[in-house]
């Protein structure tokens, strides 16, 4: 398995890789090996959390690559990729694999799994979790040009390459089957983890009952793809003392957000560094309603956030500014959500007077959407294509 961030580390992307390898070590036989190369914390310069270089069991090695300090920008992002992908094909060179597995959202990752896959002889099982040349256009237009023809080069090489691909969002759907029809693909969603599951989130915050501002709770990251430096200023602004926001996370845009609040004199908003799974979910315990926001980029609009799914399961109201497959989706599967336009304030006050301001269970959807039923499923595909006949 390779995947950019593992556990300990805070993302999506960390939560998805760690449930799977638990899948996988629940089901695989007994005389088989899951090696995961990933990298040490490093999602978020403000959370630091220390985790052995070399980790091993039974059944399952891990080496976790120091990155080298980096800025959080393209630049410094490709160099600490660069090291990773360097360091990565060093541990794998003498290994002959039944299955590489790579989990991607930046397409490179994707493209070291078909690398590796390729030297070693090994099957390869692709897991996309975004359309990372899509996104380079909208986020980068300058310099789109030079980036894309590459990168849909590697992407083309690396999802022809791959004997299944599995897309966590329908929105992707149209994309790929353009592309690249008849491939084997897989339609493995985010879902929610156990913790989420075992909560109790059925009491009620002191602000709805009371005469204190409601608590709105966002929790990720903060960058170009969340746009909350282009709605949050003047959405707190216009809202005034109704509303007191807690923004819990870090990312490349988080500077810029805290200089549009100062500039606006934003006096209702807190800024606060990442936070362990255990003192989010105290979070989300006390809040009113729970935040979501994609910035307004066509490219958004296939897109899923793993947020939903653990928003969904607290029962707690969603105010969500997404669009495309996201909307869809929240308007389909999750009661007492809101949803309005990226970035548009004036529709996200109106939206947010519409709100039902209680706790609502949602029960199918968490039975629908439990992490360990997504990761049992994924993970008993994953060995059925171990199992195939050699090439």
């Amino acid at each position: 398995m390779l995947s950019f961030y593992y556990r300990p580390d805070l993302s999506a992307g960390s939560f998805r890789a760690s449930a799977l390898v638990d899948a996988l070590l629940k089901i695989v036989p007994p005389d088989c090996t899951i090696d995961v190369i990933t990298t040490a914390p490093n999602r978020y310069s403000t959370f630091t959390q220390e985790a052995s270089e070399v980790e091993s069991a039974a059944s399952l090695n891990v080496r976790r690559i120091a990155l080298p300090a980096h800025r959080n920008d393209i630049v410094g992002q490709s160099r600490a990729f660069s090291h990773f992908a360097r360091v990565a094909n060093r541990y794998a060179a003498n290994t002959r694999y039944d299955v590489v597995f790579a989990t991607s959202s930046r397409l490179m990752t994707a493209v070291l799994g078909a690398w590796i896959a390729r030297r070693t002889r090994s099957r390869l099982y692709l897991d996309i979790r975004d359309i990372f040349v899509d996104t380079i256009g909208d986020i980068f237009p300058n310099v789109a040009g030079a980036f894309k023809i590459p990168f849909s080069a590697l992407e083309r090489w690396a999802v022809r390459r791959a004997d299944r691909v599995n897309l966590v969002s329908r929105g992707f759907e149209g994309y790929f089957l353009a592309r690249y029809p008849g491939r084997n693909y897989t339609w493995f969603t985010n879902g929610i983890d156990e913790e989420f599951l075992t909560a109790d989130w059925s009491r009620t915050s002191a602000s709805q009952v009371g005469e204190d501002p409601l608590v709105v709770v966002y929790a990720g990251n903060i960058g170009e793809g969340q746009g909350l430096h282009e709605i949050l200023p003047t959405l707190a602004l216009q809202l005034g003392r109704r509303v007191h926001f807690r923004v819990i996370g870090d990312g490349g845009r988080r500077e810029l957000l805290l200089d549009r609040l100062r500039k606006s004199h934003v006096d209702n908003v807190e800024v606060l560094s990442p936070k362990l799974r255990s003192e989010l979910l105290k979070e989300y315990a006390n809040a009113d309603i729970l935040f979501l926001h994609l910035n307004a980029h066509e490219a958004f609009k296939k897109v899923l956030p793993s947020k939903i799914f653990e928003y969904a399961a607290t029962g707690k109201p969603i105010w969500a500014g997404v669009a495309g497959y996201a909307a869809s989706f929240i308007a389909a599967e999750v009661p007492n959500a809101a949803v309005f336009a990226p970035c548009d304030v004036s529709q996200a006050i109106e939206r947010l007077n519409d709100m039902a301001l209680c706790h609502q269970p949602r029960r199918e959807f968490v039975e629908r959407y439990a992490r360990k039923n997504i990761a049992h499923a994924m993970a008993t595909d994953i060995v059925r294509l171990a199992q195939l006949e050699t090439r």
